[in-house]
């Protein structure tokens, strides 16, 4: 490329970045809403011509809180629906919407005996009542777990799990926090988020920006040293928009995960305990993907990897590692050749 394309287009893209529209148009894969309620809207994504032809297998989606369901479709070569239709699958996803004051006494039971069921049951029927494959990422494949544990009569063929944190004793950070909530009891923190209704999307977003903070600190100096390269900054302003787009918690399920979750560990002892009930880990009997990323600071690999000891009632429990960050593992261009490669493989071995 001479000098003359390279600061033209170093100026086209500093204009775009500045005061245009974007230096790329999101280009999300073709859908169709097959049911569209409060916080459990159900899309199908559509094969375009050329793909492989439909396979019996439909997908579900399953993205967590506090995070937008375009995870699983970031942009055209960084997304796991495009893929899936790639090798022939039929995916689906659930999107939550966004989570407001309103929603504050929503809790985990809303989407283990609910909103996730529903959409299992009415993907199943789109594929004339045949099981479903459920892939999760991050709290999405934890809540898709205790779903699986927890409604044994549900049409679930298998449970990819990805960065799903399942052992919170070995979470960074958890045991510093657990030092602090000892001083109050535990109750400072949910008595705060109760009064406010929930995490709204604002503190999520600054949340996820510390966990990310070299690449909040180095921006500038990669935005400056890759001016003239369309591609990169495509991909840092897809993140950055995916970053925008984060809801927030409903209060009750926030305190849930903070009281069940953050300080007692249910989940990595293999019972998580909503009031009087009890959901064991060991009910799940479909065979198991867990994916972690050793690079990762928000799920670490261990917390994810102690999955494999709880889930003792799957037919098969594999774990596979994954390198990039929390979103890295699922949506980077390497997941392609790792994440998305596992993925591959399980699905038909379980088919």
């Amino acid at each position: 490329m001479s000098l003359a394309d390279t600061v033209t287009i170093a100026a086209r893209n500093a204009w775009a970045l500045t005061f245009g529209s974007g230096i790329e148009a999101p280009d999300p894969t073709p859908a169709t809403i097959l049911w569209d309620q409060p916080h459990r809207q159900l899309r199908r994504f559509e094969r375009a011509e050329g793909d492989a032809a439909e396979a019996d297998s439909a997908v579900l989606l399953v993205p967590p809180l506090a995070a937008p369901a375009t995870c699983f479709d970031l942009r055209p070569d960084q997304s796991l629906a495009r893929f899936l239709l790639e090798i022939g699958r039929s995916p689906y996803v659930v999107d939550y919407g966004e989570i407001t004051f309103a929603d504050r006494r929503m809790g985990f039971e809303d989407w283990i005996d609910d909103i996730l069921p529903e959409a299992v049951l009415r993907t199943s029927a789109d594929r004339d009542g045949r099981a479903v494959d459920l892939v999760g990422w991050s709290l999405g494949g934890t809540l898709a777990l205790l779903t699986a544990a927890a409604h044994a009569e549900l049409p679930i063929r298998s449970v990819t799990a990805v960065g799903s944190p399942l052992d919170y004793d070995r979470m960074t950070g958890v045991p510093q926090l657990r030092a602090v909530a000892k001083l109050t009891g535990g109750r400072g923190a949910s008595t705060v988020i109760r009064a406010a209704g929930g995490v709204p999307a604002t503190l999520t977003r600054i949340g996820y920006k510390v966990t990310a903070w070299d690449r909040e600190l180095t921006r500038p100096w990669f935005v400056a040293s890759n001016i003239a390269r369309t591609e990169a900054l495509a991909k840092m302003e897809t993140i950055d928009r995916f970053m925008a787009e984060m809801p927030g918690y409903p209060g009750r399920f926030y305190g849930q995960l903070w009281g069940r979750f953050i300080l007692n560990n249910d989940i990595g002892r293999g019972v998580v305990r909503l009031g009087e009930r009890r959901i064991e880990l060991a009910n799940v009997t479909a065979p198991v993907l867990l994916v972690g990323g050793p690079s990762d600071v928000i799920a670490p690999a261990p917390a994810v990897e102690g999955g494999v000891h709880l889930l003792t009632g799957s037919a098969m429990v594999r774990y596979e590692t994954a390198p990039g960050s929390h979103l890295g593992i699922l949506a980077a261009p390497t997941a392609r050749d790792t994440t998305w490669s596992y993925l591959e493989k399980f699905l038909a071995e379980t088919s």
